[in-house]
């Protein structure tokens, strides 16, 4: 069907409408408990931390279009989130506090970029237990009588938790349950007077008690916790009237002497109402024992006298006075009743007086020898104290005044009269050394008497010494130091002790010994130590002694002390060379060292420096001052320079060197050097020279090598030599008794190559024939090579046996060859040719000899 052009024209502008319309984006609703939507009844703990992810939005656009979300606060109100734009993640930025603000208004909106939808949304904050139980209405007072019964409610503390649910339920309790009177009722806070106890104003007039409440727990931060909080509660107890009256000051002692007055007061009694609280006023009354002779003022208590002493028929009354409590309506109360005692007393007008064997005295003089035993009686003085009043006028104390704690007397307290006894109470402060005259001052003095009269006695007492002291050194040890070449008799050191004593007690004697002490002697008086008149003293051999000394009085009581004598060097030895004469090979850049020793024991005496004092030629070698190393000098490097320094041409030198000490004065040596020079080319031509230039310093390894090839061919021979008898002996058959025996030829001798190094007993220098030679001569020389040993067999026919022999051989250097002076003879001489070979054994020939005398190795 066909529609008309107006038709048309209408549907197409509707399409054209519908297509520009675009619709708003909105948000998700996923319900309660979500995190991601629109936040409706969204909730949220107040103990979430800050910059958490709370929540996220999430919405669509109809179109399909990117979407932005956005949160915003009441003006008034604080920004609590914060919210990304682009994914809506939430975050909180403020702390929660449920108890200041329990729900949090918010706009959140959506948007995509044409439209904007906003919502109002309410987030709750929901309760954590972050709040501690209250006091309200502090401080806790209460006033509660004495007499309240036992179980009775006292009073009431209230406190308070902002919290809800269990963290805010508060319990009670006391903080120390088991020391007081009180209990608690743990649920609303009401304090009670534990049953079976009482109050008592009296024992303790207030109450401190320490209330705990507690919330009932929860969680904060996914943690289980409870708070608590703690208030005083004071509790003022009331006194009630429930205690007799109580008299101060008992017991009571009352004086009347001859000369009172009748109506003067004697004495004062005092009583008080036992509830101090509130008191009742108090009177007082004579019950009995007065005898008309005192009387008594109700009021103050005062006791007066009614007639003159003179009348008094006793000199002691015992009154009984009662006191009564009125209460407030006037009507008596509690009574309480005390006795007082008046003695009836003449005149105090003596004093105390001290007596000697002679009559009254006040210097007391005793000699006595020093440190008593503890508690010993001075019966050398006789002392009497007297008081001649009576009764109380006739007490008195006595006391020793001086250094304390010496002496004590006895009786301290008198009445009338005594024996004055003085013990020692510190003996070792009793010290003539330190004291040689004690004084004291004896004081009696009266106690109860207003005029308190005294009286002194001077006790002196003269000590006297006894031997109670040690010899003691001024040090624990001394030190000396004195030169080894001291003469005998000479002072070391002299010591000293003291010895506090006096008299022959006083006298120190001195006296030595020990391992160290034979060479010393000791003056017994003055204590100076000295070297025997025979001693010899030498650094070298002992540097150091040490021995004791000890110090005695004429009782033999005695003290150590030790002394350390050190012996200082003198420079007393020369540098001794090992030889006076002394050859040595130089191989071209290899120095050659000599050395001499100083026996001296410490430096610089010991130090030695080398010189060399005379050469033919001279301005050849340098040698090192500290180390007695002899170089050529730097402008000498081949040995054809050498051969034209030297007059004769050769390459021997003669030396004359010097070893000289740094002593003071200095000693020195001198040493002839004879030195034969080399190069590395002769020495690389021939096995035997390096072995001979390796061992060249050491005799006994060449030895010691060649002692351990003898004995691999010695072994072996044993080890063939044996195998061939037990092969021959297995193999013999049972023969005739006459058997012909053919008796086996020895073989020809062996000469051995190296037998120019074997030595006996008798003088190794015999091995050797010493040939000179002229300067420039040139020998070319072989040596025989020795065969290692044959299995032994049978004996061959005649001319069979190899002839082992050697041609004679020389080892030539410019100053001689050495010959074996046995010729050998070897059928391929090998030519040494070495210049410098003879040299090398000449020089291990003066060492074998020094080693040969004493032990051989073959």
């Amino acid at each position: 069907m066909r529609l008309d052009p107006q038709a048309a024209l209408a549907l197409g502008l509707l399409r054209l409408c519908l297509a520009q319309v675009n619709f708003a984006p909105h948000f998700f609703d996923n319900g309660v408990g979500s995190t991601n939507g629109n936040m409706a009844l969204f909730s949220l703990p107040e103990d979430t931390p800050v910059g958490s992810h709370v929540y996220t939005l999430n919405g669509t656009d109809p179109e399909g279009d990117p979407v932005s979300y956005h949160i915003s606060f009441d003006p008034s109100s604080r920004s609590v989130f914060s919210v990304d734009p682009n994914f809506g993640n939430i975050t909180l930025v403020e702390e929660l506090d449920r108890e200041q603000e329990d729900e949090i208004e918010a706009i959140i909106s959506i948007s995509d970029s044409r439209n904007l939808v906003a919502e109002k949304v309410v987030i709750l904050v929901t309760d954590a237990n972050d709040e501690a139980p209250r006091f309200i209405q502090e401080p806790y007072i209460a006033q509660v009588p004495e007499d309240t019964p036992p179980g009775s409610s006292i009073f009431k503390v209230h406190a308070v938790d902002k919290d809800t649910g269990s963290g805010g339920s508060v319990t009670y309790f006391l903080q120390n349950m088991h020391s007081t009177k009180f209990t608690m009722d743990h649920h609303n806070g009401v304090l009670r007077l534990r049953p079976g106890a009482t109050l008592d104003y009296e024992k303790a007039r207030v109450h401190f008690i320490t209330v705990v409440a507690k919330d009932g727990g929860g969680k904060l931060r996914g943690a289980d916790v409870a708070f608590s909080a703690t208030t005083t509660v004071t509790i003022n107890v009331e006194d009630v009237q429930d205690m007799a009256p109580l008299f101060v000051g008992t017991p009571y002692y009352g004086y009347v002497y001859e000369d009172t007055i009748p109506g003067s007061e004697v004495l004062t009694v005092v009583a008080m109402d036992g509830d101090r609280g509130k008191p009742n006023h108090i009177l007082y009354s004579l019950m009995s024992g007065s005898d008309g002779a005192f009387e008594i003022n109700e009021t103050s208590g005062a006791i007066s006298i009614t007639q003159s002493p003179a009348q008094l028929q006793r000199e002691v009354y015992e009154l009984h006075v009662q006191v009564t409590e009125v209460s407030s309506a006037g009507s008596p109360a509690a009574q309480a009743m005390a006795p007082v005692t008046i003695r009836i007393v003449d005149l105090n007008n003596h004093p105390p007086t001290f007596y000697g064997e002679s009559g009254p005295q006040n210097r007391f003089e005793l000699s006595m020898y020093e440190h008593p035993p503890q508690g010993e009686i001075l019966r050398g003085l006789k002392i009497t104290v007297n008081d001649s009043d009576q009764g109380a006028n006739a007490k008195f104390n006595l006391q020793l005044v001086g250094p304390g704690g010496i002496f004590r007397v006895v009786p301290q307290t008198v009445l009338n009269e005594a024996q004055v006894t003085i013990i020692v109470e510190n003996s070792a402060a009793i010290d003539f050394e330190k004291f040689k005259v004690l004084t004291f001052k004896l004081l009696a003095i009266e106690v109860n008497t207003p005029e308190k009269f005294s009286s002194t006695a001077d006790v002196v007492i003269q000590l006297l010494d006894t031997n109670d002291n040690v010899p003691k050194f001024t040090s624990h040890y001394y030190i000396a130091r004195i030169p080894e070449n001291a003469p005998g008799g000479s002072n070391v050191l002299a010591v000293t002790a003291v010895d506090p004593d006096t008299g022959p007690w006083g006298e120190v004697k001195y006296s030595i010994y020990g391992s160290g002490a034979d060479l010393f002697l000791i003056h017994p008086s003055t204590g100076i130590i000295y070297t025997q008149p025979w001693a010899s003293l030498d650094a070298e051999a002992t540097a150091r002694y040490n021995f004791y000394v000890k110090a005695e009085d004429a009782e033999g009581r005695y003290s150590l002390a030790e002394v350390f004598v050190t012996l200082l060097d003198v420079n007393d030895h020369y540098p001794q060379f090992g030889k006076s004469i002394q050859e040595k090979t130089m191989v071209l850049g290899t120095p050659v060292k000599i050395e001499a020793m100083d026996q001296d024991a410490e430096e610089p005496n010991n130090l030695v420096e080398y010189s060399i004092t005379r050469a033919e030629p001279a301005n050849v070698f340098d040698i090192n001052a500290h180390t007695g190393e002899i170089r050529l000098k730097n402008s000498i490097y081949s040995l054809e320079a050498l051969h034209n320094i030297t007059p004769s041409g050769d390459y021997t030198w003669s030396l004359e060197v010097q070893a000289k000490d740094r002593g003071s004065p200095s000693f020195s040596t001198t040493a002839l050097l004879k030195i034969d020079i080399t190069d590395t080319e002769m020495l690389s031509q021939s096995p035997m020279y390096a072995f001979l230039m390796q061992t060249k310093d050491k005799p006994m390894k060449a030895v010691g090598v060649l002692a351990g090839i003898m004995a691999v061919i010695v072994a072996i021979t044993v080890f063939i030599s044996t195998a061939t008898f037990w092969r021959n002996s297995k193999s013999n058959k049972v023969l005739p008794v006459h058997r012909v025996l053919r008796k086996r030829p020895s073989p020809a001798p062996r000469p051995v190559g190296i037998k120019w190094l074997k030595f006996n007993r008798t003088k190794a220098t015999a091995k050797f024939v010493l040939q000179e030679d002229s300067p420039n001569e040139h020998c070319n020389n072989s040596l025989g090579r020795p065969l290692p040993p044959r299995t032994p067999a049978p004996p061959p026919p005649p001319g069979v046996v190899p002839s082992m022999v050697a041609a004679p051989w020389t080892v030539p250097t410019v100053s001689g060859s050495i010959t074996p002076p046995q010729p050998q003879r070897s059928p391929k001489p090998k030519a040494l040719g070495s210049p410098t070979q003879s040299a090398l054994v000449s020089e291990l020939r003066q060492k074998f000899e020094n080693n040969v005398a004493s032990k051989a190795y073959f």
